[in-house]
């Protein structure tokens, strides 16, 4: 088999987030996997880098606005007020707002989107990032231990380059979050092994198949309990050479949530480390850029067993590895037996009974050979610059260099700033502090209402719960002004405009009859001030803020 170069990315600070003492997701097994790699020597073997944090703005790819915004301000003091009693963004026990949550989404969304350009750019092979595989998360809500789906942003940065990306869940839980991103196109094909019938998300059924231009492109394998290494073996190889044929992928991402090893405490398959990493090596071996992450997993030892030997699996050395540990920071917990080693449990497999397995693999056969060959994609040049590049936008400060001018406007402008804070509001006065507030920010909503929205399950309890939703349209999906928001006005622009969660340097200046930058519109042009276009700005401002062009608002005290 040939050299493949390996990437692997791990970022020092993931370990010390934590979801809650009783909580069942531990970030520390992805340090646990990397003292690992280190005992066994593995990391002079592979590129070692620590991604570059996913910014608000990189998020925002696909989530919304305004939950990324949420993501960035909340803690476990404001969660209440800013989730409304839990009815917004983080609604069950499943997620909570812990100390630190946006930052941990940025070290699993930096290094997934990392990852993924590093394929797309020709320079690796494989890419591993363990912190990631969140497949849960949705656009506007967290769920199921997932905030950020960084499995979504890593596809979305592979299709800028290539026509076609597969992605492949092994994790004992459906990935509904990566399946809902793309159920309605036929770039990403989504192939699901998970275990199906009053379990979390509840969803994943061979009939759910996409929709529109992405019927048939969502495949889903659901099985029962105790599926065993030969069992899921006989299913997972011919279904994913079928997708090979017909669908023809430029990349894989393969998710290896190890909640399907036995012996989980949330899963319940048994799968053995070795039948688990048998689909690490089977895509190994089909020469496609492939992307590894992690995902679910809850006995943390075994985790970090699996992960430790599914990266020997990506450097093609599973072989030469000793299965005794070598001695390491953690070596005590992985006592009695101290071994690389996730032995089956003796669980019946309620697969092999009344051919249910071999329906689910016909069938899973049969909906693949419907499909059409692989659907074409038109090429174009890939910018080499962004838009604002281009154009010659981008920040003030990048426009020339800074003069002495530059510094006195800069000082001017703290000082009216901080002359502003001293001024402002308290924050206790900028609080939904009375009801009286709260009744004026619905009466403004008008006829909005909120509306039952689907049904989510908890992954810890098993219960089901509605997520209220609001009808859809307008500025979004969470309205401004329809007295939902769940942050303080002051966090707000004036309520009735749109709120613009990133906004850049450039405006229209009429007077001009041009597209300008802040520094322009000041009078700046190559460090030197240009009476000519602030004259110009100045008189366009006046004729805007003449009595004869206000208009008269009547307010709720005219009324």
């Amino acid at each position: 088999m040939s050299k493949r170069r390996v990437t692997y990315y791990y970022d020092p600070d993931v370990g010390s987030y934590t979801y809650g003492l009783s909580h069942p997701m531990k970030p520390q097994r992805m340090r646990i996997t990397h003292e690992l790699l280190t005992a066994y020597d593995m990391l002079p073997k592979m590129h070692v880098l620590r991604a570059k944090r996913a910014s608000a703005e990189t998020m925002t790819r696909f989530h919304t606005d305004e939950y990324v915004h949420f993501l960035s301000k909340v803690t476990p003091e404001n969660a209440q007020q800013l989730t409304y009693q839990g009815s917004r963004f983080l609604v069950g026990e499943d997620n909570p707002a812990f100390d630190g949550v946006f930052e941990f989404c940025s070290i699993s969304a930096g290094g997934s989107v990392a990852a993924a350009n590093r394929l797309m750019n020709g320079q690796t092979d494989i890419a591993i990032n363990w912190a990631g595989g969140l497949h849960h998360a949705k656009k506007r809500e967290a769920s199921g231990f997932c905030y950020i789906n960084d499995i979504v942003l890593a596809i979305l940065e592979m299709l800028r380059t290539v026509p076609r990306v597969l992605y492949i869940d092994i994790d004992c839980h459906h990935g509904d979050g990566v399946e809902e991103a793309f159920y309605t196109t036929n770039r990403v094909m989504t192939c699901s092994f998970h275990k199906f019938g009053e379990y979390f998300p509840g969803t994943g059924t061979l009939e759910d198949r996409g929709r529109g231009k992405g019927r048939g492109y969502a495949l889903n394998v659901p099985l029962k309990d105790g599926v065993t290494d030969e069992a899921y073996k006989s299913v997972f190889q011919p279904v994913i050479d079928k997708i090979l044929e017909v669908f023809q992928p430029s990349a894989v991402v393969l998710q290896c949530g190890a909640d399907s090893l036995s012996g989980d405490k949330l899963g319940c398959l048994n799968l053995t480390m070795q039948g688990h990493a048998s689909c690490v090596q089977y895509m190994r071996t089909k020469n496609i850029p492939l992307l590894l992450l992690g995902g679910g997993g809850y006995t943390v030892k075994n985790v970090a067993r699996t992960w430790t030997y599914e990266t020997a699996c990506a450097l093609n050395i599973e072989d030469q590895i000793d299965l005794n540990l070598p001695w390491n920071e953690y070596f005590e917990w992985f006592g009695p037996r101290y071994r690389l080693e996730v032995p089956a449990s003796n669980m019946d497999d309620m697969n092999g009974r009344h051919g249910y397995l071999d329906r689910i693999r016909e069938t899973a056969l049969r909906y693949l050979s419907e499909l059409r060959p692989a659907p074409s994609v038109g090429l174009q040049d890939v910018p080499r610059e962004s838009v604002g590049e281009h154009l010659g936008i981008g920040d003030a400060y990048e426009q020339g260099p800074l003069d002495e001018l530059d510094d006195t406007l800069a000082q001017h402008a703290k000082f009216v700033y901080n002359l502003q804070e001293q001024i402002a509001p308290s924050d206790s006065e900028s609080e939904y502090d009375s009801d009286t507030s709260l009744a004026r920010m619905h009466a403004r909503s008008g006829s909005r209402r909120p509306r039952g929205g689907k049904k989510r399950m908890s992954l810890l309890t098993g219960e089901c719960f509605d997520v209220p939703r609001l009808e859809e349209g307008g500025n979004g999906y969470y309205d401004l002004g329809c007295g939902h928001e769940p942050w303080s006005p002051s966090d707000l622009p004036a309520l009735g405009t749109r709120r613009h969660f990133f906004q850049g340097a450039a405006r229209w200046e009429s007077a001009l009859n041009k597209v300008t930058v802040e520094r322009e519109r000041a009078g700046i042009r190559n460090g030197r001030m240009d009476l000519g276009l602030l004259m110009a700005a100045a008189a366009e401002q006046e004729r805007s803020s003449e009595p004869g062009d206000e208009m008269d608002i009547d307010t709720e005290e005219d009324g």
